[in-house]
């Protein structure tokens, strides 16, 4: 059974249990394809003006400014005339999540034919009525043309900057409505994957506080495993002062507690591989037994966290008289805002269409934003006490209750003969992405798992041509909730992936980047190894001195199979401290036409600061059985002073367009774990590579 039938099939069922309109088969998002005709539903002209209900949401991608210029082109009005409103679930058609880099390649033709039969019609005179989007080829579409001498893309208008600068009210966050209250649910300082509830509480104290207004019992308040309280206040201040009074008592399942020990234990590749052939297999040939590798080499890649600058937050309001038929309004940032508003009809019993969903902009999303946590518990306190209310979680509610990028274990074993790769085996061990177990039951992933995660198995297919390959994995149910960050599995696979091409090509004698290009016939993927290279001036390799080790590496791949990317690093080890310093980064990038180039190149830059930390600085610390991390003091993130100089440099194409947003994902990190290999001579394979680790490593060198 193929995943979509099963899902669908999923999707079809009603299981009812005890509270009315819920069911045991979770909701399970939509992905519909917009047509024109859709894409007529986000533009619309009145009275001169021309106003764009963005498909996607906005969280610092630019995609408000790339989908504005393309309107304004295919319009032919400046940018300014092009009014943007963030979606609403009221305003537009389903459209699918803000995810996987995929806006521009899902939005931009379906709106730019929009905006065309739009323009002639205007020209003809029609001023009312309902359109019939034309099915015009591309070709002749002004948006989507290649750049020349006298078509280059249409500039963003400086509104969207201006509100970000001066503060104007953009987020979830900076909702204010009339009697606003201020929630928080209390849980169990444990993972959700584990049974808890609240037992006891001192409500009468709480209440004595003249800022409580409610502490909230729903058996709605329940996120997986974790049952929890709600308190609600007169202002945010007092929502810490209640908790500390209400001093809640858990009730946590016996014989659950965990330590970072058991997170290792279920991934560790090696346990896996004694079993015998891992669950999937992407690659399947047949390797003969007798092999002899030139290369053996395991990778361990730890728990990472979204850490977005912006705490999720949402305010609900439940609305008396109903307006426009909308019985409830939420305000959220979220990536997919009508998942949310499936969720909150199957949760609170209503239909969909009573539920509006307003996005408002994200401070870093990454993928974390996906699911309805925040958006629930902001209802479900809204009606408990007839107000609306506000739900802003805390960083160390970010931290313990969202998802996080799963850890990974990997081995890759490869032979090398007549001064090529001939036979590669990459096997990893990791757990759940796409099937979230933030948002499935265990039955249901057992059932998911018959086919397999692809988010987990993203960019563990070789880029380089190999006869013999056969890689596996396996994805493993973690006591920690994991799910899609930033790439899904094309950061730490891709980082495996290129760390042993550099080992193979440093057993051959071979240049990285001549060995590369000989082990792909992918022009696109060859032209960005090159154009990086070139721009770092490759061959001009960085000198070691006595206090300083030096090194340079290079890494490619492709993003989703459409989006390329290649990076160079250069980096600096100090010998006496072992502190690295990445000193400059260069980015060769390929996502076929661009929009508007600032804000792909923001994106890459963007992607690779992520990879520095992924090297570097990042591990999400488990302990007494859950995530351990409250604050960014708990979990380094790299600091402005740690980025190096980075070089983008985009690729002119006539490609239709593809991803940007995630895809220097697949070279970044290669570039710089290669480079400290470079400078050190030693592979590093547990990351992060922290200084400690430099100086043992070097101290065994003698």
């Amino acid at each position: 059974m193929k995943r979509r039938q099963f899902l669908a099939a999923a999707g079809a069922g009603v299981l009812t249990v005890t509270l009315a309109g819920c069911s045991l088969v979770p909701v399970i998002p939509k992905r519909p394809t917009s047509t024109a005709d859709d894409a007529l539903g986000w533009i619309r002209h009145k009275e001169g003006r021309y106003t764009l209900w963005l498909p996607s949401a906005e969280m610092g991608q630019q995609i408000s400014a790339a989908l504005q210029g393309l309107a304004a082109a295919e319009l032919g009005v400046p940018p300014a005339q092009v009014h943007l409103q963030l979606p609403s679930t009221r305003h537009i058609a389903r459209v699918r999540a803000t995810v996987g880099s995929a806006s521009v390649q899902d939005f931009a033709l379906p709106l730019a034919r929009a905006c065309a039969t739009l323009r002639e019609a205007l020209a003809q005179g029609q001023t009312m009525g309902t359109l019939a989007a034309r099915d015009i080829p591309v070709g002749a579409l002004r948006s989507l043309q290649p750049p020349t001498g006298t078509h280059r893309p249409t500039p963003p208008a400086p509104g969207q900057l201006h509100a970000l600068v001066t503060g104007q009210p953009l987020f979830a966050g900076d909702t204010r409505l009339p009697g606003l209250l201020y929630g928080r649910v209390l849980r169990a300082p444990v993972s959700a994957e584990i049974t808890s509830r609240p037992q006891a509480w001192d409500a009468a104290t709480a209440r004595a506080d003249p800022a409580c207004v409610a502490v909230v019992q729903h058996p709605r308040l329940a996120q997986m495993g974790s049952l929890g309280l709600g308190i609600v206040a007169r202002t945010p201040s007092a929502l810490d002062r209640i908790e500390a009074a209400l001093a809640v008592q858990w009730q946590v399942e016996d014989g659950s507690a965990f330590e970072q020990a058991a997170i290792d234990e279920r991934i560790d590749i090696d346990t896996h591989l004694r079993r015998g052939a891992l669950q999937h297999r992407l690659r399947k040939d047949e390797l003969p037994t007798d092999t002899e590798w030139t290369l053996d080499l395991r990778m361990d890649i730890p728990l990472a966290a979204h850490a977005p600058i912006e705490p999720r937050s949402a305010t609900a309001q439940w609305l008396a008289a109903a307006d426009k038929g909308i019985t409830l309004k939420v305000w959220a940032g979220t990536q997919d805002l009508f998942y949310v508003r499936d969720v909150l009809a199957r949760q609170l019993g209503l239909d969909a269409e009573r539920i509006e969903v307003q996005a408002c902009r994200i401070g870093g999303g990454f993928g974390g934003r996906t699911l309805c946590t925040v958006e629930l518990e902001a209802a479900v306190l809204a009606q408990a006490v007839g107000a609306p209310v506000k739900v802003q979680w805390s960083r160390a509610q970010e931290f313990a209750q969202g998802f996080q990028r799963p850890p990974s274990s990997h081995r890759v074993r490869a032979r090398v003969q007549g001064g090529r790769i001939t036979h590669w085996w990459h096997a990893f061990a990791s757990s759940h992405i796409l099937l979230t177990p933030a948002a499935m039951p265990v039955w249901m992933q057992n059932l998911a798992d018959l086919v397999g995660d692809s988010g987990v198995a993203r960019g563990a297919q070789m880029p380089y041509d190999v006869p013999q390959q056969r890689i596996e994995f396996t994805a493993q149910r973690l006591p920690v909730h994991t799910g899609p960050w930033r790439g899904l599995g094309a950061g730490p696979n891709t980082l495996v992936v290129e760390s042993a091409m550099d080992e193979c090509a440093r057993h051959a004698g071979a240049d990285p980047l001549a060995w590369r290009l000989l082990h792909t016939t992918d022009e696109r993927l060859a032209q960005v190894l090159r154009r990086a290279a070139a721009e770092a001036r490759w061959p001009e390799r960085p000198a070691s001195d006595a206090t300083t080790l030096r090194g340079r590496g290079i890494a490619g791949g492709i993003y989703k199979g459409v989006s390329y990317a290649a990076a160079v690093a250069d980096v600096e080890v100090q010998r006496a401290t072992g502190q690295v310093r990445v000193v400059a980064l260069w980015c060769a990038h390929d996502c076929g036409l661009v929009l508007q180039p600032d804000g792909v190149r923001a994106q890459t830059e963007g992607n690779l600061v992520w990879c520095l930390g992924m090297v570097l600085h990042e591990q999400l610390p488990v302990a007494r059985s859950g995530v351990a991390a409250a604050s960014f003091a708990d979990y380094p993130l790299p600091r402005m002073g740690y980025v190096p100089l980075l070089h983008v440099h985009l690729i002119d194409s006539s490609a239709p367009p593809t991803g940007a947003g995630e895809t220097a994902m697949v070279a970044g990190t290669g570039a710089m774990a290669n480079a400290l290999r470079d400078a050190t001579g030693v592979r590093f394979t547990r990351l992060p590579v922290r200084s400690e680790d430099v100086l043992r490593a070097l101290g065994a060198q003698g």
